[in-house]
């Protein structure tokens, strides 16, 4: 059976609530015993001293001062002598239904004596007949308590702990159902905002005010989001590049292999006619290698490095990239700054992977600075580290891909791919190196760092 939580909350404190109804229940019985037996000691102390050596005249003056110090009413009766009394007049008969009552003994609890209706009013009476040597011997006392006054006291003794313990019990259940209701509401909400996730919604949720368990809950919900839509991304990556790698093969070599025929077609025709113009056809030959290089790009993005190694000369590797890159840059007006260190920079490496990694970065720097730009490449080397930076004046990528700068297919450029700074980054992992960027004073700088 479904039980809320709210009410797994609340039963154990009904529960409670309903121990603490009997105890207070308990303890009001008690106090109102307690109150009366407080007024039958009362009532039987006067009655002592009425009756009891030394011994006082039951005239009407010492009645009438019993009767201002224990509340009560007072009526003596004699044989022979005329009745006394605190009532007003006419003096009322004494109650024919009233037993006598003997004092009670130290073991006895004493009483109030049993109710009477005199006047219209009620009243708890004592009996009390009057023995030798008491000089008014044969006479009868009889004490008239007011049941209005019986009752206000045990009223009194009874209601704070009603109000304690009742109003107490009502405002904790009160509060306890606020508490249960605000703990369910965000539990609900935790469970929407898991729904949301199932669904695919993986934005963070609100974190509660509160420091409490809930908020950790919440805030282990958006880590687990975060993780989730980082995998999406990742899998969606992975589904991109299993297409690319079921179409692009054939396409690829088909296309790779008319670029070597067109370059070969242009190199016959300049060696069959020396005096003819190169420059165009150099040009031609130039965007050729281009092409054969992005093809290149797509066959190798996604597949393990080669691991055949060779020592490499970086500066070598980057005059080749900056030589190929220039004409663009001309065209483009970019100024591109490269001086080569005078030490070999020289590492094991795969010298095709390495090429694609400066041709990328740095051709990638060229757009970026764009028309009277600048693009600065600098080298130089520790014991440790060969660290190349490529620094240009451009605005830097959107920042809304910023931070996926190095993802496949991720682009600022409307014509780009997105895989030259992915397969820039596959080249530096598989040689053990990093690669990253920033802005810096009004520049975007990729520091490349490969192990000396």
């Amino acid at each position: 059976m479904r039980l809320s939580l709210r009410y797994r909350l609340l039963i154990p404190l009904a529960l409670l609530l309903l121990g603490d109804a009997v105890a207070t229940a308990w303890a009001a019985s008690h106090a109102a015993r307690q109150a009366e037996y407080q007024l039958a000691s009362q009532q039987w102390a006067v009655a002592r001293t009425l009756t009891e050596p030394p011994f006082f005249p039951l005239t009407e003056t010492i009645l009438k001062k019993m009767q201002h110090l224990s509340g009560a009413e007072f009526l003596f009766t004699h044989p022979t002598l005329p009745p006394q009394s605190t009532f007003p007049h006419p003096t009322p008969l004494p109650p024919a239904e009233v037993p006598t009552a003997e004092h009670p003994r130290a073991d006895e609890e004493p009483f109030l004596g049993p109710p009477v209706v005199v006047a219209g009013n009620k009243y708890r009476c004592l009996h009390l007949p009057l023995k030798p040597p008491h000089p008014q011997a044969g006479g009868n006392l009889y004490i008239f308590y007011p049941e209005s006054l019986r009752q206000t006291a045990v009223a009194d003794a009874v209601r704070p702990l009603l109000i304690l313990g009742g109003a107490g019990g009502l405002v904790a259940v009160g509060l306890a159902y606020a508490i249960a209701s605000q703990l369910v509401r965000r539990v609900r909400e935790l469970d929407a905002r898991t729904r949301l996730i199932a669904a695919g919604d993986f934005r963070p949720m609100p974190l509660p005010a509160s420091d409490d368990e809930l908020r950790d809950l919440c805030q282990a919900v958006n880590d687990m989001a975060c993780q989730l839509a980082e995998f999406q991304q990742q899998l969606q990556q992975n589904e991109r590049l299993k297409v690319l790698g079921q179409f692009s093969g054939g396409l690829a070599h088909q296309l790779r292999n008319a670029a070597a025929g067109a370059k070969l077609a242009i190199e016959l025709f300049l060696t069959e006619n020396p005096h003819a113009d190169p420059e165009p056809l150099q040009v031609a030959l130039r965007q050729l290698t281009r092409i054969e290089t992005n093809v290149g790009q797509f066959l190798a993005l996604g597949k393990p490095p080669a691991s055949v190694r060779e020592p490499c000369d970086l500066g070598q590797l980057i005059d080749q990239s900056v030589s190929l890159l220039k004409p663009p840059a001309q065209h483009l007006g970019t100024t591109i700054v490269w001086e080569r260190p005078s030490q070999a920079l020289v590492i094991n490496g795969d010298p095709t992977a390495l090429s694609h990694l400066f041709s990328n970065i740095i051709g990638n720097a060229v757009e970026a600075a764009g028309p009277g730009g600048t693009v600065t490449i600098v080298a130089h080397s520790t014991p440790t580290h060969i660290q190349i930076e490529v620094r240009d004046t451009g605005p830097g990528p959107p920042p809304a891909i910023a931070a996926q700068l190095f993802a496949p297919f991720v682009s600022g450029k409307d014509q780009g791919t997105g895989l030259g700074l992915a397969v820039a980054k596959q080249a530096a992992d598989a040689h053990g190196g990093t690669i990253h960027w920033q802005r810096r004073n009004d520049q975007t700088i990729f520091t490349i760092q490969l192990p000396a």
